[in-house]
């Protein structure tokens, strides 16, 4: 249960940096194309405008590294928290041996009761 909502919140912080990206692009893109239209464009405005592009896109790449990082632990299978699968795997195997010491366990009970017959 709590991997599905680390995974929903993984998913909304991807989906968060996703609608950054685009007001950085229509912020960037609108206003800067605005004040160069203009006859006199406002040289300290644009040099705002940029300083402020550089930090959204450097927050938006310390966000996306942070994302790739998790998600290369993930795939590497390093323990990290909330991850499951060495737990689950742990477990799928131990069920196939319980399953196999079954199997020979009535394989055995099968031969001596074979054997008690004759």
């Amino acid at each position: 249960m709590a991997t599905y909502s680390l995974a929903n919140e993984r998913l909304r912080a991807l989906e968060d940096i996703e609608r950054e990206i685009g007001t950085i692009l229509q912020s960037a893109v609108g206003n800067v194309i605005l004040e160069l239209s203009k006859e006199k464009a406002n040289e300290r405005l644009l040099d705002r405008q940029a300083a402020a592009f550089t930090s959204s896109v450097q927050h938006v790449e310390a966000e996306l590294s942070a994302q790739i990082r998790y998600l290369t632990q993930v795939a590497t299978g390093q323990p990290h928290e909330g991850s499951s699968y060495s737990s689950r795997k742990d477990c799928q195997m131990a069920l196939k041996r319980v399953d196999y010491a079954r199997l020979k366990l009535s394989e055995l009970a099968r031969t001596c009761e074979q054997v008690l017959e004759t």
